[in-house]
């Protein structure tokens, strides 16, 4: 009777430790998940700005064209690859077709992620933007019209998941 009063007590400290492993390792396979979905979509950024940057050096207007063409098309393969947190400033409407790219990116970003919770800095980190607090919150505002609009819902307080 002494040895099964004795493993009582120690049975459940190994319950309590395993618990707390698992809610540590819970944590962390979210963190990997986030983690993980933003390496992806930064590959898919990564791929979609080579074969735009291929097509670019494969037309004969690239090799055949006079200096100040070449600047041009550079210019404006930078500003794909760049997007417009580091393009040149430009008139209202173009800045309107951005909002619309955004909205684009965002949704398949969450086509790739699936249904996991994020938040706004995981998507701008996904999609290649800046992380300064205003590129943010461009994403959390363009998040915040999509829940409006019930194609993203609002999982949890600064969290956000496919709708």
């Amino acid at each position: 009777m002494v040895s099964a009063s004795r493993s009582t007590p120690d049975i459940e400290v190994t319950a309590e430790s395993l618990q707390a492993d698992l809610s540590r390792l819970e944590l962390q396979r979210r963190a990997l998940e986030r983690e993980l979905a933003a390496v992806v979509a930064h590959l898919d950024t990564v791929q979609r700005a080579l074969r735009a940057l291929e097509v670019v050096m494969a037309s004969p207007a690239a090799g055949t064209a006079s200096g100040a063409t070449t600047e041009a098309t550079g210019e404006a393969a930078r500003r794909r690859v760049t997007g417009p947190a580091q393009a040149t400033p430009r008139p209202r409407a173009a800045t309107e077709r951005t909002y619309g790219r955004l909205t684009e990116q965002i949704m398949e970003y969450f086509a790739r992620v699936g249904d996991a919770d994020v938040r706004a800095r995981d998507v701008a980190v996904a999609l290649g933007r800046a992380t300064d607090s205003g590129s943010i919150n461009a994403v959390r505002s363009t998040l915040d019209r999509l829940v409006a609009t019930s194609r993203v819902r609002r999982s949890g307080r600064g969290l956000y998941r496919a709708g």
